[in-house]
């Protein structure tokens, strides 16, 4: 019976042979001689990269020339500090140890796009003069960068309210305690800024108990120009 078991292995690999015969003319006529791993290879590589493009301050799109970067997030709660970014420099941040409680503030001129001043305000527990010099440091020509963190308010005085909606503010008027804040706005602004978030304290909405959510801000300021 051994010649039973020779002619099945004939047959197996007359089967073969005659499998890899028309699969191999098949296929070069249908890819033209090119092997499966030089199809795959060209499929690799025209394959759209997903690798995401630099964008200043981390933005969702750049900004057009003549116009700068910025993004604003607020604090959380009082445990996370708030973040200040402007054409891709942070200029106030937990890691730059450079912001506390209540209001944080960034001067920027606003033709050259140079960091001027910073600081950082307690409004439950500080005091409003402070507030109010710093402001002094700003002229015609001044961008304010502004993110709030704990409790903004408390300490706020008609003066200071009414200081923040001269340079453009739409929320500093009714802004209460541990309310969330982000703005930016400048002196001898002639209208209401369009950069600005606001959420109440509500403990009906809050997110995270006595406090609300935090506030990102992103956009392009258009450059003062002279």
């Amino acid at each position: 019976m051994r010649w039973i078991g020779a002619i099945r292995i004939l047959m197996i690999l007359f089967t073969l042979l005659t499998t890899w015969y028309f699969a191999e003319t098949i296929f070069s006529v249908k890819w033209e001689g090119k092997s499966l791993r030089s199809i795959f290879d060209k499929h690799t590589e025209e394959k759209p990269s997903l690798k995401k493009t630099h964008t200043k301050c981390g933005n969702e799109k750049d900004c057009p020339d003549n116009y700068y970067a910025f993004k604003i997030i607020s604090g959380a709660a009082n445990v996370v500090g708030p973040t200040i970014c402007f054409e891709d420099k942070i200029l106030m941040s937990s890691v730059k140890n450079n912001i506390g409680r209540g209001l944080n503030m960034a001067l920027v001129n606003a033709s050259t796009g140079i960091l001027q001043h910073t600081g950082h305000y307690d409004m439950y527990s500080g005091n409003i003069k402070d507030v109010k010099k710093f402001l002094e440091n700003m002229v015609d020509g001044t961008l304010i960068l502004l993110a709030s963190y704990d409790d903004p308010a408390t300490k706020l005085d008609e003066e200071a309210r009414n200081l923040f909606s001269s340079y453009g503010s739409s929320y500093a008027k009714k802004l209460g305690f541990r309310d969330s804040w982000t703005f930016v706005g400048g002196k001898a602004i002639k209208h209401k800024s369009p950069f600005e978030q606001h959420i109440k304290n509500d403990k009906e909405t809050n997110k995270y108990d006595g406090w609300p959510e935090v506030l990102e801000m992103e956009g392009c300021i258009p450059r003062k120009m002279d």
